[in-house]
């Protein structure tokens, strides 16, 4: 393998990066659509349901900011290793959860192992790729998560007929094992970090008070984006089991959404690199919002799956764009840190958008949090439309 950055290829990064990361995913695109249900049946309302599933977010709220720190300090692998251990126990008290609270907890947990995950190969593809190519393998490595969003809900499906809803824990449980013996087998990806000057490594607040400007702009949008993802987890399986939909049925409805979203990764990356982010952008947040905004109109499984086939295309459409942006902004000097912060936004979104979901539904109804999710996809499009590009984000639509 080479091993600059000038020298890197997307077939050098496939068993290093992409492949212990994909099985990572497929565990948890397995338990994803099932965290509802897990909630419902140990006596949640909707509305406490979303707030479970929130707690995925918040999870990776709390793990944000210290795994940038921590892989500034160690580098990426270690991070992850510890990151599967972590994710093991979390997936045992899904599975045996006895109360709500329980099952939160654990769902707490399993979100700071996926930050930790996330932020670590997000520094690793921003400083081993040459920016000609960045987009096209930070959407492979969004891709990777879409098959496993794809796959998981499936292999779900199989293990809940044979065994019950346990079965997609079991599942996401031996998958997470798998990508830690990867980690361990496979050899170390090479990076050419520089090091800091000195050896001194800036402080993550500090990295964050020197790029204000960029995070209260484009991390603003960044922010609507995770909000806007989330959401297709929450607001499709509750909407479905306001249908009267088993179990198994919205595992396929979700895996549906899953096949479309997948099937984009690699257009949209090069897209990005040819024509400038904003051409995946802006229309990507338009049709999430336009898919939140028809489905009101679901009255069946028909209507729940042309919504979430919509969800499809537009997630799919943004594949790596939240990694591409933060690469494109991201300095020299404190990278893994900003990162994290970088991640801090998005991760707002991830445990914000349930959560909303969540408030909306307990005071209006399901199907007026669904319109608001609309409105936030049409205020995202326009934001990032106004940001990239901005000399005030520091951010142009080609790097």
């Amino acid at each position: 393998m080479a091993s600059t950055a000038e020298g890197l290829t997307l077939r050098d990064l496939g068993a290093p990066v992409y492949l212990p990361a994909g099985v990572f995913c497929v565990g948890t695109g397995a338990v994803a659509p099932v965290i509802v249900l897990s909630a419902t049946g140990l006596g949640a309302s909707p509305a406490v349901a979303a707030a479970v599933v929130g707690l995925l977010g918040l999870g990776q709220l709390a793990g944000a900011l210290p795994a940038g720190a921590l892989i500034a300090r160690t580098g990426e692998q270690p991070v992850m290793l510890g990151a599967t251990g972590l994710a093991l126990p979390a997936l045992l008290g899904c599975l045996l959860a006895g109360s709500v609270p329980l099952l939160g907890a654990a769902v707490f947990l399993l979100g700071v192992c996926g930050a930790a995950w996330g932020v670590a190969r997000h520094a690793y593809l921003t400083e081993a790729v040459r920016p000609d190519l960045r987009a096209r393998a930070m959407s492979t490595l969004g891709g990777v998560s879409r098959i496993g969003t794809f796959a998981g809900p499936f292999l779900g499906a199989a293990a809940m007929h044979a065994i019950g809803l346990r079965g997609a824990y079991l599942v996401a449980m031996a998958c997470v094992a798998v990508s830690a013996v990867l980690l361990r087998l496979l050899p170390p990806v090479p990076h050419d970090r520089p090091p800091a000057p000195g050896g001194d490594r800036p402080g993550v607040f500090a990295v964050a008070r020197a790029h204000a400007r960029t995070l209260r702009t484009l991390g603003l949008g960044i922010l609507l984006v995770g909000a806007l993802r989330a959401s297709r987890q929450t607001i499709l399986p509750l909407w479905g089991a306001q249908l009267g939909l088993d179990p198994a049925t919205l595992s396929l409805v979700y895996g549906l959404s899953g096949a479309v979203d997948m099937l984009l990764f690699y257009p949209a990356g090069r897209l990005m690199d040819r024509r400038g982010r904003r051409w995946a952008a802006v229309p990507a947040m338009a049709l999430l919002g336009a898919s939140h905004a028809v489905l009101p109109l679901a009255g069946g499984v028909t209507g729940l799956a042309v919504a979430a086939a919509l969800m499809g295309l537009g997630n799919g459409l943004s594949a790596g764009l939240i990694l591409t942006l933060g690469a494109d902004v991201s300095p020299a000097a404190g990278r893994a840190q900003f990162l994290g912060v970088w991640r801090l936004c998005a991760d707002l979104g991830n445990g914000g958008g349930p959560l909303l979901i969540g408030a909306v539904t307990a005071a209006v109804s399901l199907a007026a949090a669904a319109l608001t999710m609309a409105a936030a996809g049409l205020l995202a499009a326009a934001l990032l439309h106004r940001w990239i590009g901005a000399p005030a984000a520091g951010l142009h639509q080609k790097s």
